[in-house]
């Protein structure tokens, strides 16, 4: 590491989110993309995304475009509601059972 290198602490929304039923896991990686897996299928949507205060824009790999918010903890993108994994809204049972 030289002295021009400057150590910044990850975005605070990088990490999981889940659907609390836990079929959708959405994981914000710290290089900017994300890797979002639905019941047993594993990086069903891949791409970027960007931050903008409590904003954030996605463009899949596929050049699909998506938005979401996160208000009071929680992310809202588009019709979906995820919560940080290990929130105690998300139900256990079930999980990763459909698809």
């Amino acid at each position: 590491m030289t002295s021009n290198d400057t150590l910044r602490a990850p975005h605070p929304y990088v990490g999981m989110w889940v659907t609390a039923d836990g079929f959708i896991r959405q994981e914000l990686l710290p290089n900017g993309r994300y890797d979002e897996a639905r019941g047993r299928r594993r990086s069903a949507y891949t791409g970027r995304y960007t931050v903008s205060g409590n904003h954030i824009d996605y463009v899949d790999d596929t050049g699909f475009t998506a938005t979401g918010d996160v208000r009071d903890g929680v992310l809202f993108h588009e019709h979906l509601v995820l919560y940080r994994e290990g929130d105690h809204r998300i139900r256990r049972e079930g999980t990763g059972s459909r698809g």
